[in-house]
């Protein structure tokens, strides 16, 4: 029986001192039957180049040059320029191992249901010691597999886009990537959660499987993480209203949860119990990507905010990421 093909998408920009560790560890994967589409919205040259050059030895690897900036919208068309049956998701700035795809397959393989993955996003050894300095490499780790599917009323919050795969078909009955959200989008992010959501409404259970696994090498300064909540604090609010507006209940109760927090560690820090707290510009930026979203309408049928023509070029800077320089 012939392997089921895997489309691994790789979005960019302006990484090109990142991008070839990514390209490299992808391509020494074992599995029979893959391609890689790298997704460049670089403003400059310099990741075409690295492209190319691995190109000349190896045809599995495609470039495409988006004009256009936003994440969500380089995921779509990154669906829609891949033929495989299952979508494999990294980032520029991760390194995975040879057994990635075939993991990923595997699991997709095991169970028709399953319409999403989310692997484990690990902070690999080699910056374990300026993590011990301060610097903040953002993971998400745990030990448990889990499947969440509707009718089992069991959908959570959970996964990073870092390592995450997709069905096909998942793809397509969800809608996609909201192109409203995510970095280089009004509504900077949660785009990713928004996603697995939607596949999960559609009918598809989301499976966290602790087996798959990469090594993430993006990292924030302390000065730089507060900036880094802060589009995580807007892009969740964003997330989390558009489904309150919709009358969702988890997503009422998600929103009045972070509320309570957020009103009990402003009374802590008021009569001195806290000094200050790291997650206050998060809770802060959920009240004002709620604020923003309101601006959008909300298709209720698929589900998606709907865009304004002024939005297709807004750009933030929800991917600064720290170079730092590791032999791998």
């Amino acid at each position: 029986m012939p392997l089921n093909k895997v489309s691994v998408v790789i979005c960019t920009r302006n990484r090109a001192d990142m991008i070839e560790m990514a390209i490299k560890s992808v391509l020494g994967c074992s599995y029979g039957n893959f391609d890689v589409h790298i997704m460049d919205q670089s403003t400059d040259d310099l990741t075409k180049d690295i492209v190319q050059r691995y190109q000349q030895n190896d045809s599995r690897l495609i470039y495409h040059h988006l004009p256009k900036p936003g994440l969500s919208r380089s995921y779509n068309i990154g669906k829609e320029v891949t033929d495989g049956d299952y979508i494999a998701c990294t980032d520029d700035d991760v390194i995975v191992p040879e057994n990635w795809i075939s993991s990923i397959a595997s699991r997709f393989d095991s169970d028709p249901e399953i319409g999403m993955i989310y692997g484990q996003v690990c902070i690999p050894d080699a910056l374990a010691s300026i993590v011990e300095q301060g610097v903040v490499v953002p993971a998400l780790m745990w030990d448990k597999l889990e499947l969440h599917h509707r009718r089992r009323g069991n959908y959570r919050t959970f996964g990073m886009g870092a390592n995450s795969a997709v069905r096909r078909t998942a793809w397509d009955a969800s809608g996609g990537y909201d192109e409203v959200m995510g970095v280089g989008a009004p509504l900077r992010g949660s785009q990713d959660s928004d996603f697995a959501y939607r596949i999960y409404h559609a009918g598809f259970s989301i499976c966290l499987d602790p087996e798959n696994s990469v090594d993430h090498y993006g990292t924030r300064l302390p000065e730089q993480w507060p900036d880094t909540l802060l589009n995580y604090g807007f892009g969740d609010g964003a997330y989390y209203g558009k489904y309150a507006r919709l009358g969702h209940a988890w997503a009422i109760r998600a929103l009045a949860y972070k509320a309570l927090r957020f009103g009990m560690l402003n009374a802590a820090m008021r009569i001195g119990l806290k000094k200050t707290n790291g997650n206050i510009p998060y809770f802060k930026n959920i009240v004002t990507g709620w604020k923003k979203s309101k601006e959008y309408d909300v298709d209720p049928k698929t589900l998606l905010y709907i865009p304004k023509e002024a939005d297709k070029d807004i750009v933030n800077a929800a991917n600064s990421v720290t170079r730092i320089a590791v032999k791998t």
